[in-house]
């Protein structure tokens, strides 16, 4: 049986909470994990591992946090993303909201892309395939 949005939130919610100590109030779907919620690099490990075992799945290494696109200069020119940085983003995070950085996108802004939202369309799409 498919699992609803509300029980994939409450989920990932949860896991949010215990791997970046933040308040239940805090993780919101418009929060950034970055920006809002303070992870940093390696919390983003534990946090993969955390809804790895919440929802039973194997989450690929780089598919639900692309790895070596700020550091390919075919991606990213003078501190902003390429027209082809762009469709790689795309390609790689689908359930991501790219028309909005795609207006101006600036690299340093790429983690806000990472949103409790994006994560919860990433999970749902593992859970409900």
């Amino acid at each position: 049986m498919p699992a609803t949005q509300e029980e994939i939130y409450d989920k990932i919610k949860s896991s949010l909470v215990d791997a970046l100590g933040v308040d239940d109030d805090e993780v919101t779907p418009e929060a950034t994990l970055t920006g809002d919620l303070g992870a940093e690099s390696i919390d983003f490990l534990d946090i993969v591992f955390r809804l790895e075992k919440a929802f039973n799945i194997k989450i690929p290494r780089g598919e639900l946090f692309p790895e070596g696109l700020m550091t390919d200069e075919q991606y990213v020119k003078d501190g902003k993303f390429t027209t082809a940085g762009i469709t790689e983003l795309r390609k790689r995070m689908p359930f991501a909201d790219i028309d909005a950085f795609a207006a101006n996108p600036v690299a340093r802004e790429f983690g806000n892309l990472f949103t409790v939202g994006m994560v919860t369309r990433y999970i749902a799409s593992k859970v409900n395939a």
